[in-house]
Parts: structure tokens; sequence; C-alpha cells
């Protein structure tokens, strides 16, 4: 196979993937959309996407590391031009802790005048 038939290939290759990708996303959020306003179901969502990019990057993807200096440069390349590395934010306590109804104040104890009694 000639050089050019190998781009080709591979370039086809990331145009199914391409598409299959998307319909795998357009699937996770319709899944998401089914749950909305169910905090639990769709934490186990976000927590099947962790788990799933954890399996990948460490049982697929460091395997799948270049092994000389031209390779992990066309990857290097590859991953500034098309966004850096894939990461998984989590939500911050505080962020969490906003959506919570106020609830009624506590009394400032240290802001009461003691009533002067008679001697």
């Amino acid at each position: 196979m000639t050089l050019d038939g190998m781009n080709c290939d591979k370039k086809f290759d990331l145009g199914y993937l391409q598409v299959k990708l998307q319909a795998l996303t357009a699937d996770i959020r319709a899944i998401a959309d089914s749950h909305q306003g169910d905090s639990l179901s769709l934490l186990a969502v976000l927590r099947a996407l962790e788990d799933s990019h954890r399996e990948i990057r460490e049982n697929l993807f460091q395997a799948s590391l270049p092994d000389n200096r031209q390779a992990l440069y066309a990857l290097l390349k590859d991953m500034e031009e098309a966004g850096g590395w894939p990461y998984i934010e989590r939500m911050k306590l505080r962020s969490l802790l906003s959506n919570l109804p106020d609830s009624s104040p506590c009394p400032d104890t240290t802001d009461t005048k003691s009533e002067e009694t008679p001697h």
C-alpha cells in the first residue's frame, strides 16, 4: 500500500470515527435529557462517563502512546491544534451548596443586648 493510500485510509477511519462519536454523544445527551431533574440518575451518567474516560486513558491510550519522537511530536501537535487534553471537570462543593435553599438564619447571639435588671 502506498503512503497516499494509508493517508486516505486514515482519513476515512477518522471520518468514520467522528460519525460514530457524534452518534454516541447524541445518545448520551438523550439519556441525560430523559432524566432531566433527577440528580441521582444524572450523577450516574456523569460517573459512567468518568469511568469510561479513566478506563480508556489507563488501559488503551497509555498503551498506544508513541515510541519515537516524530510520532510523539505529531500527537502533541494534534493535541495543541484540537484543544489539548480531554478533561472532565468536577463540580465544586461550593457550587453544589449554592443550590440549597436558604434556611432560616440562626439567631445571632453575639449581638444580643442583655436586659438590665434593677438592683
